[in-house]
């Protein structure tokens, strides 16, 4: 009994001190420059967004937020990059839309992205959109619609990669309005919007920053936006939902993670650098003109959405029949 109550009190102790130096550390946070590993190669969305968000940051606190970008494996090499790193908030890892994705297609990884990490806030997020060449047929969504009932498996719908949002959105889009199409997956977007514009395939699936610049030229047209309400860039766009797919909601975003034994008061003090940052004006302006959507949240409304979009990719994935990789 009393070797049981000497564990406990260890543990209490141990527990205790652990606050303790939390809570001091986080008074002095940061004292030196922050990495902030990205998954990919610079240039895409998801690097340019995250390197407005660690610019304010830099300016803000005082300290370098330093963008260091591991492309390659998926998350894996990003990840386990983080974990490899101390626990101290010097060292922050971009997850998001895709480690959702990811968890559920393969079979197994190095890491888990719940039980590995803490997510500390969203940082931005990217409204899908359906596009068509600008001399389509369809001059709306119910027009696509009303050909796709009339012409079973006729149409062909374009994305990237097999496995990505982009392609299990359009399995999502055939799932929800019970058309018949085929997907026809290409390596990125330069290929899928060449494709779309020399008619070898009908309809586009793909994230609004992605395509901006051809929509803006007119070289491409959206049939509608996959988000609850316009995007502000482009007020005369329709959502998809008032072209008359009432449950169709999807929109790729990234987050922010750190080592789940990182103190709670670090986390707590990195939540709130990274809400300012991104609710700065600039930092939304800036957003806005990329297509993005800023989007700041709670380390426990970022959990949420994890657990929520690892859920519902999952249940897209063995609807679609994808095989496990």
């Amino acid at each position: 009994m009393q070797r049981h109550y000497l564990a406990v009190f260890r543990w209490l102790a141990a527990a205790a001190l652990a606050a303790v130096w939390g809570a001091a550390a986080a008074q002095t946070y940061p004292a030196k420059p922050i990495r902030f590993l990205l998954p990919f190669a610079p240039g895409g969305i998801g690097d340019i967004t995250a390197r407005v968000v660690a610019q304010k940051m830099s300016d803000n606190i005082g300290q370098q937020v330093v963008v260091d970008n591991r492309p390659g494996a998926g998350m894996i090499i990003s990840a386990t990059a983080a974990l490899q790193a101390p626990a101290d908030g010097y060292t922050m890892l971009l997850a998001g839309n895709g480690t959702a994705v990811t968890t559920s297609l393969f079979k197994s990884l190095p890491y888990d992205i719940l039980r590995d990490f803490v997510q500390v806030s969203t940082l931005a997020s990217f409204d899908l959109v359906l596009l068509v060449n600008s001399d389509s047929r369809f001059a709306s969504l119910a027009d696509m619609l009303a050909f796709a009932r009339s012409n079973p498996g006729k149409l062909n719908f374009g994305t990237i990669n097999p496995g990505s949002t982009q392609h299990l959105s359009a399995e999502l889009f055939k799932s929800v309005t019970g058309i018949s199409a085929q997907t026809v997956p290409f390596k990125a977007t330069p290929a899928l919007v060449i494709a779309l514009r020399s008619h070898s395939v009908d309809v586009a699936f793909d994230f609004l920053p992605a395509v901006l610049s051809q929509l803006k030229s007119n070289s491409v047209k959206a049939l509608g936006v996959a988000s609850a309400a316009r995007f502000t860039g482009l007020p005369d766009l329709p959502t998809i939902a008032e072209g008359g797919v009432g449950n169709y909601l999807v929109s790729s975003w990234n987050a922010v993670s750190v080592r789940a034994d990182t103190p709670r008061p670090i986390v707590d003090r990195l939540n709130k650098e990274i809400v300012a940052a991104v609710n700065s004006p600039e930092v939304r302006q800036k957003l806005q003109e990329l297509g993005a959507n800023a989007r700041a949240s709670t380390v426990e409304q970022t959990r949420e959405l994890m657990i929520s979009e690892i859920a519902r990719w999952k249940a897209v994935i063995e609807r679609a029949k994808i095989e496990r990789q």
